[in-house]
């Protein structure tokens, strides 16, 4: 038994140190290991799954909505980046540099790529000619550096794991339609298969992607109350086409500029999956997400037959991802390994459950046990899964909603930021300066100019001066 509660206890309780509790959960749960490249992280198998899982889904939405995948370089010459000047004032500080090649010095640097808007605009200045061309919809699946000064492992890395979407248009129209259709299917994502609701929105001019003409985003919050950009859609209009001089003719045979998209979701959404499901014993996966969704575990599995009834129960289970620990460490052992990895069913049978011809079911999520026949236990599993995914969903909605509370004035404001951890509903002015004072003064920031605006007031929370719209505030990772 000491064994078995050392493996729990190895897990800081998320009350007591929330950012420690978040670093044990990864490690203990075997996602990442660090490595010898500060701010880099060497994803394991277990975290990798969960990454190859959410590629498989996304991948397959982009799909049914026209994407192709395509590749860039990961290398960009510093004159292309340099060609789009609030872009690459944007990036500047996160850049990492090439300057040899081998004992050569290079004769131009070359960048890391940050991003890679640069060079899909290069691209498209090359393919592109005709209306007949156009749209262009392409996604890249790859990583991207950038030049972090604090790194935590999924939340901000040094290197990271992400698709990136770039999309060429012939009208301002089309290029809006698919910065919200993409930001749609990241939100419908996350609410679906990770469980995680969204708040979808627009970012405010400080906060867009550089060089971008608007940005929207969607908002997730964490237990601990932090909010985290989860994904973001960029509309770029027609300035990196202006920039990249990319032009094609229209049906008239008059010339035109592409109108442009990009869009992205990172590893850093596994970190979103962890914040918001985990407990003091570990993660807890939903099952869509879940590599491993049913581990089987033999009660006394040296005596006869245990083993391999487990055997033919992994066989009737075919239709989920499912494994048998037949280690031979003991049960109560199995049972932390399988709470610690998030596995959302463990199936528990031995000698006695054989003898009664059932097994017993255990939700990771509330640990309530199901007696399940093994005549339909194939059934039992799915319809526990399936309640699990809608619950998770419900608890992370209601503990989201919790959370949220609105301020009319400014001391309000502050008061609600510094008591109560969570989104802050609060009109704005739509002026900068208010922005930054906020910021300065609280530690929030503006998340996102809701699609669904509420009138809070009718005065700007900050100066007190006509409102124009309502904005979440909070502070975030």
């Amino acid at each position: 038994m000491a064994k078995e509660k050392k493996l729990v206890e190895a897990i800081t309780s998320m009350e007591e140190d929330f950012a420690q509790w978040y670093t044990d959960v990864v490690k203990k749960a075997e996602l990442v290991e660090y490595s010898s490249i500060r701010g880099c992280m060497i994803i394991r198998p277990n975290g990798y799954a969960i990454w190859e899982n959410i590629q498989k889904e996304l991948d397959r939405r982009f799909k049914e909505t026209g994407v192709e995948n395509v590749y860039m370089p990961m290398f960009i010459p510093e004159s292309l980046l340099q060609k789009e000047k609030d872009h690459v004032e944007g990036f500047a500080p996160e850049v990492a540099w090439v300057t040899h090649g081998g004992l050569e010095p290079l004769q131009e640097r070359l960048c890391v790529r940050p991003t890679s808007e640069t060079l899909f605009c290069d691209f498209y200045s090359n393919i592109v000619q005709s209306y007949r061309d156009l749209p262009k919809l392409y996604n890249q699946w790859c990583s991207v550096v950038r030049w972090e000064k604090t790194t935590r492992p999924f939340l901000r890395s040094m290197e990271f794991l992400w698709q990136e979407g770039h999309t060429a248009h012939a009208t301002a129209e089309e290029a809006e339609d698919r910065t919200i259709q993409m930001l749609n299917v990241y939100a419908d994502f996350c609410e679906q298969v990770l469980a995680i609701p969204m708040i979808k929105g627009k970012k405010t001019d400080k906060e867009k992607f550089a060089g971008a003409h608007s940005t929207y985003t969607i908002e997730a919050l964490m237990h601990d109350g932090k909010a985290l950009q989860s994904g973001t859609s960029h509309n770029f209009g027609d300035g990196f086409a202006h920039a990249f001089d990319i032009q094609y003719t229209d049906k008239e045979n008059k010339l035109q500029y592409v109108h442009q998209t990009s869009w992205g979701m990172s590893t850093r959404i596994i970190g979103a999956v962890i914040m918001v499901h985990g407990d003091d014993s570990g993660l807890v996966l939903p099952p869509r997400i879940a590599p491993t969704q049913v581990m089987i575990i033999p009660i006394a599995q040296h005596k006869e037959g245990v083993l391999e009834k487990a055997a033919e129960l992994k066989e009737k289970l075919g239709n989920f991802r499912v494994k048998v620990d037949d280690t031979d460490k003991s049960p109560g052992w199995k049972f932390s390994e399988q709470e610690i990895r998030g596995i959302p069913l463990r199936i528990e049978i031995g000698p006695k459950d054989i003898e009664a011809n059932q097994a017993v079911i255990v939700r990771r999520d509330t640990r309530e046990k199901i007696i399940a026949s093994l005549d339909t236990i194939e059934v039992t599993v799915g319809e526990v899964l399936e309640t699990m995914q809608k619950e998770m969903l419900e608890r992370a909605r209601a503990h989201r909603d919790a959370h949220t509370s609105s301020a009319a004035d400014y001391e309000e404001f502050k008061s609600s930021i510094e008591n109560k951890p969570g989104f802050v509903k609060a009109m704005w002015c739509g002026d900068r300066t208010c922005e930054d004072k906020i910021k300065e003064e609280t530690g929030a920031t503006s998340r996102c100019i809701p699609f669904e605006q509420e009138e809070v007031a009718d005065t700007c929370v900050c100066c007190g001066k006509k409102a124009k719209s309502m904005v979440y505030w909070g502070k975030a990772y």
